[in-house]
């Protein structure tokens, strides 16, 4: 098909900005990317989609999820309200993890998933909890996933707070879907290892952990100093820094994603940029839960490849762009700063970080990559050129914006509507499947 008559923004630096462009694509790939005109006389005989002058634009990548959490939402509250990081996962997060069954982890998954497209997501990185439905998860995630035809990579976190067998049980799961994954030949479910934090594990767990990954080619997706907890856990047992315990343990690498890496020092960043680790920033759930402020500038000056998630507060990575923006701003309490740096993060780290598990190019419009490809309906009030459409992407696009969404060539959401599977049944029984959690003991 050709996707055309649009102002069509590349992010490829040789040819980063169209004003009247299209897409060629086939068999999941782009051939050609170049004026309307001239790819609609040289492919005059394939499916013709009319942007209508809206942007066209790499589809967009979601590096840290929660996709279970999605069914707090609206849930009431219980007891006194937490007044630090440890109380809102001991009095939330790790209740509802273990009120899920299966029914509910198929919910969550489908229903943030067809958010996740309808805000322009094409690939999705999750990391799943829920100890009293461990065996079988990530199966029945990436069902929900290979059903609406969204890309993702999933683990499971692996925690010694639920009792050594659960333990053993997440170790199980992440090993077994990992292996189910290399068997895939689809290139659109990927597994890695997940690990809650350095402070539910022990380094017993952590041996065990290392010695199921020996032959195994695939990293770790671990909550790195997310409090400040975190790190006083790991001095008081251990004598050295969270990212120090991990380094010691293997866990670092180019395949591995060391979540929010907020409580670290100059050192501990210089292991993660020697290992090649991969850093991603969730602005929103940071300030949230009230947990400090990345040193996101300091990890992206130093090379080390950090990108951008949602950690579950968000399926809009258009809104967490905008956030992102501003808190380092502020933190800094410098207006001049993170306008590089944020666009970066989302538009070419995320894709950086997608290449090491996913074949193919990703985040570009170019000739070879994968066709994941966005169309967002935004008719710009000031002009729009290759010079300053980040600048219209962070003021004036909301993932709402997104009008289609197509993804590994097919299209999943045409004109709001997705084609897949019937949206509203999905989200009337989700309702339903939320409520009796919400119930549950």
């Amino acid at each position: 098909m050709i996707i055309g008559n649009g102002r069509v923004i590349t992010h490829d630096f040789d040819n980063p900005y169209l004003e009247d462009g299209a897409v060629y694509i086939s068999k999941g790939k782009i051939i050609e990317v170049g004026e309307t005109k001239s790819l609609l006389q040289k492919y005059p005989d394939v499916e013709y989609i009319d942007a209508e002058e809206k942007l066209i634009m790499p589809g967009i990548i979601n590096t840290h999820h929660h996709i279970y959490s999605a069914f707090a939402r609206g849930m009431a509250s219980t007891g006194a309200s937490p007044q630090n990081f440890q109380e809102i996962l001991e009095t939330l997060w790790w209740k509802v993890d273990k009120k899920l069954n299966h029914e509910d982890i198929e919910y969550s998954a489908l229903t943030t998933y067809i958010d996740s497209v309808k805000n322009g997501v094409t690939t999705l990185f999750d990391h799943h909890a829920g100890p009293t439905s461990i065996k079988g998860s990530l199966n029945i995630i990436a069902k929900a996933a290979k059903k609406l035809g969204i890309r993702t990579c999933l683990c499971y976190e692996v925690s010694d707070r639920d009792g050594l067998d659960k333990m053993q049980e997440g170790i199980e799961e992440n090993i077994n879907f990992i292996k189910k994954c290399e068997e895939d030949n689809t290139n659109m479910i990927k597994g890695m290892f997940g690990l809650h934090a350095s402070f539910t594990l022990s380094d017993e767990s952590l041996k065990k952990c290392q010695e199921a990954m020996k032959g195994i080619d695939a990293g770790y997706h671990v909550h790195v100093a997310e409090g400040i907890g975190d790190l006083h856990d790991c001095l008081n047992k251990y004598g050295k820094r969270v990212v120090e315990r991990l380094f010691d343990f293997d866990i670092l690498g180019e395949k591995t994603i060391a979540v929010h890496s907020i409580h670290v020092n100059d050192f501990e960043l210089e292991l993660l940029k020697n290992t090649n680790t991969n850093v991603v920033h969730n602005p929103e759930s940071n300030m949230g839960n009230a947990v400090g402020c990345a040193p996101v500038l300091e990890t992206f000056s130093k090379g080390i490849n950090i990108g951008l998630g949602t950690d579950g507060f968000t399926n809009d990575m258009f809104e967490s762009l905008k956030v992102a923006n501003i808190l380092h701003k502020h933190n800094k309490c410098n207006p001049s700063v993170a306008w590089g740096e944020i666009p970066v993060m989302l538009f070419e780290n995320n894709k950086k970080i997608t290449e090491k598990y996913f074949e193919g190019k990703f985040g570009i419009l170019k000739e070879g990559a994968n066709a994941d490809i966005i169309v967002v309906d935004y008719d710009p009030l000031t002009e729009i050129n290759q010079n300053n459409y980040n600048s219209h992407l962070l003021f004036g696009v909301m993932g709402k914006n997104v009008v289609t969404t197509i993804i590994d060539g097919k299209i999943v959401m045409k004109d709001r509507k997705i084609l897949t599977l019937d949206e509203k049944e999905v989200f009337k029984k989700s309702r339903e499947v939320s409520k009796k959690m919400w119930n549950r003991n």
